[in-house]
């Protein structure tokens, strides 16, 4: 063994060296390999973002196909027939779908009276047969004081604030993802709901019906349910803006409200916000007249209107509070209410006289003090607000 020393230390030194050499070069191979993983990933997350934004793209494309083609083959009164979701009526609400063109029914308690859950489903089934245009079909169902379903089922909706109270969120989502079914099951697309009004006096008008909350925390639930409405192709409806406040109730007298518009941006207007950026579809404007801001009730300012669609940058379908109440039938006749809703920039009118106020907007048509490319303009976001809601898909 010691015949050969030096081709023994020469081995011993190799493979002193050839170590670290294999332990470089292992690790070099792992890094490697964990940047080309790390790259695939990313290449992997790329791919799917692009094809995200593809099919978006290829929706809105489809969507905005749909719509122009749809209003390409409207007649004038067939347009107009859309800026009405009316109450339904009394009597003819087949004829008047047929005769008005109307965008859509609400039904109220007097509708559900007497029927069952199956019962609706076939009245609103003959209403959608009836029309040449896919309906919106609503009904309030906020829950607590506010609710028309509840009357035929066996456990009513609770009210928000009791929601809240009881199991926080959790239990206002999974209301929320009820009621949606239910809502769904009878043919009703939107629930006129959830209501982003805050307001600091209990013994407000509008109290009972808000979550309770501060403007935080009112904003995260209005974006929440926003969301599972999404989720379940209910229509959402973000009420009553610009923030109702603790001012008295609108349907039997006008309301003077002082607030600065600079009070309505730190705390009011924040659950607005966060529901036009969780992607609300409709937002209601109240009749309260906001005295530091216009001399009109807002559901006929054109300021709040600009205020809505200018500063929170909405882009979805703003209807009116119902003509009916007091708050603006005390104000103004039905009929220039309706043009004067136009005019402000507002989609979507509520309320019960239609039959004379479809024709006092083709007389103003006719006239030229009011514009088909204006009706034009919110013909086309409620039929994109149909489109979204899947009522294309189930017309044809």
């Amino acid at each position: 063994m010691y015949l050969c020393p030096d081709k023994w230390y020469n081995e011993g030194v190799m493979r002193r060296s050839i170590k670290p050499f294999v332990v470089y070069l292992f690790f070099l191979l792992v890094i490697g390999g964990l940047i080309f993983l790390d790259h695939q990933h990313h290449r992997q997350a790329d791919v799917q973002v692009e094809k995200a934004e593809k099919t978006t793209q290829t929706s809105e494309t489809d969507k905005e196909k749909v719509v122009e083609d749809r209003l390409a083959t409207m007649t004038l009164e067939e347009k107009v027939g859309q800026l009405f979701w009316a109450r339904v009526p009394a009597d003819h609400q087949i004829e008047d779908l047929k005769s008005y063109h109307l965008s859509g029914y609400i039904l109220f308690g007097r509708d559900f009276e007497g029927r069952t859950l199956e019962d609706m489903k076939v009245l609103t089934s003959r209403y959608q047969a009836a029309s040449k245009t896919p309906l919106l079909i609503g009904s309030d169902e906020e829950g607590g004081t506010v609710t028309r379903i509840s009357s035929i089922l066996d456990t009513s909706f609770q009210s928000p604030m009791t929601l809240y109270h009881q199991g926080g969120m959790e239990d206002v989502l999974s209301d929320t993802r009820k009621k949606a079914e239910v809502l769904k099951s009878v043919g009703i697309n939107a629930g006129l709901f959830p209501v982003a009004d805050l307001a600091g006096d209990s013994s407000a008008f509008i109290y009972d019906r808000t979550i309770g909350q501060d403007a935080q925390t009112t904003a995260s639930y209005v974006k929440q349910v926003v969301e599972e409405l999404q989720k379940n192709k209910v229509g959402s409806t973000l009420k009553h803006f610009p923030g109702y406040g603790d001012n008295g109730d609108s349907h039997t007298d006008i309301i003077q409200d002082n607030r600065s518009l600079e009070d309505l941006r730190q705390a009011d207007f924040l659950p607005f916000q966060a529901g036009i950026d969780a992607g609300a579809d409709s937002i209601l404007i109240s009749h309260n007249i906001l005295t530091k801001i216009d001399t009109v009730p807002s559901s006929i300012s054109p300021k709040i209107n600009e205020i809505l669609r200018k500063e929170l940058n909405f882009k979805g379908v703003i209807m009116t509070d119902d003509l009916d109440m007091a708050g603006l039938a005390d104000f103004v006749s039905q009929d220039e209410a309706a043009l004067q809703v136009i005019l402000a920039g507002n989609d979507l009118i509520l309320g019960s006289s239609y039959q004379t106020q479809i024709p006092y907007l083709l007389k103003k048509i006719s006239s030229g003090d009011l514009t088909e490319e204006r009706i034009d303009e919110s013909v086309r976001r409620i039929l994109a607000w149909k489109y979204d809601l899947g009522l294309f898909d189930m017309s044809q």
